[in-house]
């Protein structure tokens, strides 16, 4: 058998269902990584890099011209891409970017339902491939690199249960990170409420993101819809891909 063959052979591979704990023990593990504010201020950089090669994904599926990544110690970051100054591509690509980690986690939900861990770590490792090609800072190389070795490492040395057991963490990780954000820009969200109810209606347009507008206030401008509309969107999407996630990852 070549190696190829014997490579798809163990990424394609089936494996028996898990056994509860480790689907509860996972669960719980993820939770507490994306409560705690100090594990957030480094596991968090997955979410950012999620988040920031959906908006590069989508911005090449739409046409536009991808300019390249920068990832950030503070768990921001901005993508630059070249284009239309309006229209449904720049949309769809303003707009990828919360949605990517949650739907990436019901995906990987999907994956481990149809007893497929490592082909779910394999995917992993092409996507954060495709995302170093597209980063163009140090910090932001290193990250993405560093994920990917932890990624790689456990997918070409580790036993089928470890695979499992790190498949199900990232799974849920990806779920449940996913809420995090859309939940903080929910609460910034109806604090500019509150500071724009004390000025008297005068509503700030600075966003959080430091090369400029947030996703939800470029999405405001690009499409008339109100930033409020957006963060509930996104609010909704992460809760409806959590659903979802807990259907397929819990029997």
């Amino acid at each position: 058998m070549s190696v190829l063959a014997r490579l798809w052979d163990h990424v394609y591979a089936s494996q028996p269902a898990p056994p509860a704990w480790l689907v509860a023990v996972t669960g719980l593990a993820a939770l507490l990584i994306v409560l705690n504010t100090r594990s957030w201020r480094l596991a968090g950089q997955v979410i950012t890099i999620a988040h920031e090669g959906g908006h590069a994904l989508v911005s090449v599926l739409s046409g536009r011209r991808l300019e390249g990544i920068r990832l950030h110690a503070d768990n921001s970051g901005v993508t630059y891409s070249r284009g239309k100054r309006h229209g449904p591509g720049l949309v769809l690509t303003a707009a990828a970017g919360y949605l990517t980690p949650p739907l990436l986690g019901a995906g990987a939900a999907a994956l481990l339902a149809a007893r497929h861990p490592a082909a779910l770590l394999w995917l992993a490792l092409v996507l954060l491939a495709a995302t170093f090609l597209a980063v163009r800072n140090a910090f932001g190389a290193l990250a993405v690199l560093v994920t990917a070795a932890g990624v790689f490492a456990v997918s070409y040395f580790a036993s089928a249960a470890v695979q499992a057991g790190f498949a199900y963490l990232a799974a849920w990780f990806l779920l449940l990170g996913g809420m995090r954000p859309a939940l903080d820009l929910t609460r910034r969200q109806s604090s500019r409420r509150r500071s724009s109810s004390r000025a008297g209606g005068r509503a700030s347009n600075r966003g959080s993101i430091r090369a400029g507008l947030s996703d939800a206030d470029q999405l405001a401008r690009l499409t008339g819809v109100s930033r409020g509309v957006w963060v509930t969107a996104f609010l909704l999407v992460a809760t409806a891909a959590l659903a979802l996630g807990i259907r397929l990852l819990i029997p």
